[in-house]
């Protein structure tokens, strides 16, 4: 998932009976499979953790394109080059559709952005590792959005409606991204040895941050627990874990790579395979700003805004003269 350790203000989920007439309706609206819409009555408390979530999804998919980005002109054919931009610039509209689902719950794309800015509001940890040949992108393609569409395909279901809307045009586009990737994978494995080895050192490197997308166990977390009470979050994090190793291992092995785990092996009884759990350690240093790459990312995202105020500024200045000679034309019309 592009959000992790999303907070809702909640210290335990509380039952209806606990609730207010207000709450009590919105609750058994949602229990229903209704959509909440943005002039509806909301608790204040799902309307800040849909921003969290939502803001913090939205940033995962700009700083998302800086990785990929460094390699449009550094592609091996015109071919991939063309796909990668058309990837990268894909990237881009989500976090654009994103940030629109966020403003319809009162929050501005500036106050967003000035959030990630002060490093208050997180992009996805995966996004701090760096990207060294062309192999990594094919890793990313198949690793990193596989993960990200294991979350986002459930979310098409969530409770909010802007936000459910905006996952069913994203989730088209990223099935693309994941195949791309997995082609990259499959061009690289069945290649030169050199290749294939370049195939196996991406997989060794991206699979536990990929494992990591989506968040520590949170069979103990209130706030988990009552994203999942408004249907914000559809399923845990563990749920959806084993859901992509399921799905990741038999790709891997068609490749003829191999899962960087010992102790990956099929349970036949829970009809999944047992694996490690990546280092929380390294992790919570990740989101914490210490990552492989959390400076530089963060500063791509800071000399960016910088570098486009003196266009923002253009444009505010000419909607303002626009509103100014509207609203002459209205007096001097009367």
């Amino acid at each position: 998932m592009y959000a992790q350790m999303v907070k809702t203000d909640a210290d335990r989920v509380r039952s209806l009976d606990e609730m207010s007439a207000h709450e009590r309706a919105f609750q058994e609206r949602v229990d229903r499979g209704e959509k909440i819409e943005p002039k509806e009555w909301m608790p204040e408390a799902y309307r800040k953790t849909l921003i969290r979530q939502i803001g913090q999804h939205a940033h995962s998919e700009i700083v998302g394109q800086l990785p990929e980005g460094n390699w449009i002109t550094r592609a091996p054919t015109l071919e991939r080059k063309a796909i990668l931009l058309a990837k990268v610039q894909d990237e881009a509209g989500h976090g654009l559709y994103l940030y629109c689902a966020a403003e319809t719950l009162g929050v501005s794309r500036d106050e967003l952005l000035a959030l990630l800015h002060s490093g208050k509001m997180k992009y996805s940890s995966i996004f701090n590792y760096p990207t060294l040949n062309w192999a990594d992108i094919g890793a990313v393609g198949w690793l990193v959005d596989g993960a990200a569409i294991m979350n986002q395909v459930q979310l098409q279901k969530t409770s909010y409606g802007p936000y459910s809307r905006a996952m069913i045009r994203i989730c088209k586009e990223e099935s693309f991204h994941q195949r791309q990737g997995y082609d990259i994978m499959m061009k690289m494995a069945a290649g030169s040895p050199e290749q294939k080895r370049m195939a196996q050192d991406a997989l060794n490197r991206f699979w536990y941050p990929s494992l990591m997308m989506f968040g520590p166990s949170d069979a103990d977390s209130v706030h988990s627990a009552q994203s999942m009470a408004w249907k914000i979050k559809i399923n845990t994090n563990d749920e959806l874990r084993q859901k992509f190793v399921d799905q990741t291992v038999p790709q891997a092995k068609y490749l003829g790579l191999t899962i960087p785990d010992e102790n990956l092996k099929w349970n036949e009884e829970k009809g999944g395979y047992d694996f490690s759990e990546p280092d929380w350690d390294e992790f919570f240093e990740v989101i914490n700003g210490n990552g492989p790459c959390n400076k530089e990312r963060l500063g791509a995202r800071v000399k960016a805004w910088e570098d486009g105020r003196w266009f923002r500024d253009g444009l505010n200045a000419h909607a303002e003269k626009a509103a100014a000679r509207r609203a002459a034309a209205k007096i001097a019309a009367e």
